[in-house]
């Protein structure tokens, strides 16, 4: 009985181990003609203290790709704050009494923050999903929770939503999904021929909670005259073990080529088009590691690591892709959350960033984050 609980609370946590994701148990509830429905969301701040330089997104979130390098690095601006409230988010569900489920939901992100972005509108029915979801090439098993509503690097798989045909039976699921990838010097001609199709397996035992999962995708292009294409593949594994009642230790591995769209965060394309007019697949690789400490009355601390790297000698070498193209992102976070009451959440967390490009040069950057999450 106890494994038994020990495992649903692990299923429960993986759902929610970025801060971003609210949990339902707070949603208003109420059944109509047998339509049983819930409203649900969150008013969320998000405000931040860049140290070194100006490396805040929409939603306060860490911008890799704004650390300065080389030379840059020694001559930069210090001491940036801000402030936005557009992780802000609101959802509504509801299932028939014929057992179909529907979920719209969106938050305030999109538009570069305060227009509303469409994040979930799906439907599902006997194990089959249609609509727009949680990629099935992505876990939340391995991911120690942050802050940060974007997280960490080398996190498992797409870490987003994609419109998708779903199957899943037991702790399997399958699914042919909108392609998310980019083929440098290919321009408007860039092409997908095929849906990008997924497996993933995911399951618990006792304290231990894991998933692994497979995507193979068709990327190339299409000028009228010149084409070109590929195949590409990632793969991940991410685990979390409960060492106790307050102690867990979570990690992903992550390998991608010709898809490091799926790479999370390394924020490179997946192909590049050669000077032959070959489409050369970019590979790559990710990882993180972190543990959370339960200080009981609603008080916990995280640490983690994160990063990925792409090889990008080849197109360097062939002219298309840019020696300042970011090769290894990595970064370092802890953060302290206290729940002061039900269903709020407050959180700081400090994280330190690095960033190194191909031709060798890099930088880092540090930065503080607060936040203030009150959820419905």
């Amino acid at each position: 009985m106890q494994s038994n609980k020990l495992g649903m609370a692990l299923r429960a946590a993986a759902a929610m181990t970025v801060a971003g994701m609210a949990s339902q148990a707070g949603a208003v509830n109420f059944d109509a003609n047998g339509w049983d429905s819930s409203i649900y969301g969150y008013a969320s701040l998000k405000a931040s203290y860049d140290i070194d330089e100006n490396a805040a997104s929409s939603t306060r979130s860490f911008n890799y790709e704004a650390i300065n390098v080389g030379a840059a690095e020694n001559n930069e601006a210090t001491g940036y704050f801000g402030a936005d409230a557009f992780q802000s988010r609101i959802g509504v569900k509801t299932t028939s009494p014929e057992g179909v489920t529907f979920n719209i939901e969106g938050d305030f992100r999109g538009g570069g923050g305060g227009t509303l972005r469409l994040r979930h509108a799906y439907g599902s029915y006997n194990g089959v999903l249609a609509g727009q979801t949680w990629s099935n090439f992505t876990s939340f098993v391995g991911n120690t929770s942050t802050l940060d509503f974007d997280s960490l690097p080398g996190l498992a798989g797409y870490q987003a939503r994609t419109p998708q045909l779903r199957y899943t039976t037991g702790a399997l699921s399958v699914s042919a999904e909108q392609p998310m990838n980019s083929v440098e010097g290919a321009g408007a001609a860039a092409k997908d021929g095929m849906p990008a199709l997924t497996a993933r397996f995911e399951d618990s035992s006792g304290g231990l909670s894991y998933s692994a999962a497979v995507l193979a995708q068709q990327l190339g292009y299409d000028t009228g005259t010149t084409d070109d294409s590929a195949f590409g593949f990632a793969t991940f594994v991410a685990g979390k073990i409960a060492l106790s009642d307050m102690i867990t230790i979570q990690g992903t591995l992550s390998f991608t080529d010709g898809a490091s769209n799926y790479l999370y965060r390394s924020g490179v394309a997946s192909a590049y088009v050669a000077p032959n007019g070959d489409v050369e697949t970019i590979s790559g690789y990710g990882g993180s590691l972190g543990a959370g400490f339960k200080l009981g009355n609603g008080r916990s601390i995280n640490i983690g690591y994160g990063m990925t790297e792409v090889d990008l000698d080849d197109g360097v070498a062939d002219g298309v892709i840019a020696a300042t193209t970011s090769e290894t992102i990595s970064a370092v976070m802890a953060n302290y959350q206290w729940t002061p009451v039900k269903n709020v959440m407050m959180g700081v967390e400090y994280q330190y960033g690095m960033r190194e490009v191909q031709n060798g040069d890099d930088g880092d950057a540090s930065r503080l984050l607060f936040a203030a999450q009150y959820n419905f």
